[in-house]
């Protein structure tokens, strides 16, 4: 049963349906929330982390599934918002029999769901799901989204540049990126290659190190990371990292990264603005993994998924504008815009969503 503060949260959300899986013989505690199915069948990742918590990971459900759905609603795809969160086992005696459960529970959801690659999870791990359920994306056959993600994340910087700084080009730009997992590392190496200086971390030293080497990035520990002085702040691990103590440490005029739910609460999108730093919503800058996802479902054309990825770039610009004249925070801008179309029955809206 929801605590009721957990009832409160989804009620405050706009949800929505929320299920539960417990299959102890393969030790799957699962959470599959769907935030909306106004405007499509919702679809969304699959978290595979250790949380201390069954409330945090119902917490975390909720908050991502609608965070898909504005991302889907915003990029104009006909698709609702959801996420899987599962609450991961310290070991796992038969992955691929994990997620074949997995793929069950998804299959008894009759479509209403789409699964796909989160944090934690592997193109093999889909593969198993697949084996149960026609519901599921981001297989071994059809690739992992990380780069299409990326390619959305430069886009969107690109946009803040040009909205902060009145600029076309990035190079001579100092950029600190927060983790160099699948989407990280491909966006500085998009970034090197536009002649962005890097500053980087990622708790796997290894990893920082490569990238150091091969992309001449300045590797610097992870909780230096906010205080590096740089143009832009780009956080690409896992959300909620924009709170009091960390951003009284940034020392830069945009923060603009691929991670979900980046501010801790909304009260501090207010205090990136009070320092005079441009936030970029983070469910517009990242939706790229979703488009080629959503194409990929759809069997449909790559020129689709350039043409929506490079479409952030615009988007985001009319939300930059939007705010400054309005007087508004981005993210205000970018929900309320997300919000109309979650609640239109206007059919020039419902049209726009056609693929």
């Amino acid at each position: 049963m929801l605590s009721n503060e957990l009832l409160s949260y989804a009620k405050s959300l706009g949800f929505g349906e929320i299920y539960f899986k417990i299959d102890e013989a393969n030790q799957l505690y699962a959470v599959i929330a769907i935030h909306s199915t106004k405007l499509g069948p919702a679809l969304g990742g699959c978290r595979f982390i250790a949380y201390s918590s069954i409330d945090l990971a119902i917490h975390d459900a909720l908050r991502l599934a609608q965070g898909m759905s504005y991302k889907a609603a915003l990029a104009n795809l006909p698709l609702g918002g959801g996420k899987t969160v599962l609450m991961r086992p310290k070991q796992i005696a038969d992955r691929k029999t994990y997620f074949q459960s997995l793929g069950s529970f998804v299959n008894d959801l009759n479509g209403r769901y789409i699964i796909a690659m989160d944090s934690g999870v592997t193109t093999t791990d889909m593969d198993s799901i697949a084996l149960k359920t026609p519901y599921v994306v981001t297989t071994s056959s059809q690739g992992n989204p990380a780069p299409y993600t990326a390619l959305g994340v430069l886009r969107g910087i690109q946009a803040a540049v040009k909205f902060r700084f009145n600029r076309d080009s990035l190079k001579g730009l100092h950029i600190a990126i927060q983790g160099l997992g699948h989407v990280g590392y491909n966006l500085a190496t998009r970034l090197h290659k536009e002649g962005v200086h890097l500053t980087v971390c990622d708790p796997n030293k290894k990893l920082a190190n490569h990238c150091g080497k091969n992309l001449e990035a300045n590797v610097i520990k992870s909780e230096d990371i906010y205080s590096v002085e740089c143009d832009i702040f780009s956080p690409c691990a896992l959300g909620a990292i924009l709170n009091d103590e960390s951003i009284s440490q940034l020392k830069t005029m945009i923060v603009a990264g691929a991670a979900n739910n980046q501010l801790a609460e909304p009260r501090h999108a207010k205090l990136l603005q009070e320092k005079g730093i441009l936030y970029t919503p983070d469910y517009v800058i990242n939706a790229g993994g979703l488009i080629y996802a959503y194409t990929e479902y759809r069997n449909g054309h790559k020129e689709f998924v350039q043409q929506k990825i490079h479409g952030i770039y615009d988007t985001l610009l009319e939300i930059f504008k939007q705010a400054d004249d309005k007087n508004k925070l981005p993210h205000e801008v970018a929900n309320s815009m997300a919000e109309i179309r979650l609640t239109s029955t206007s059919q020039a809206v419902l049209n726009s969503l056609i693929f």
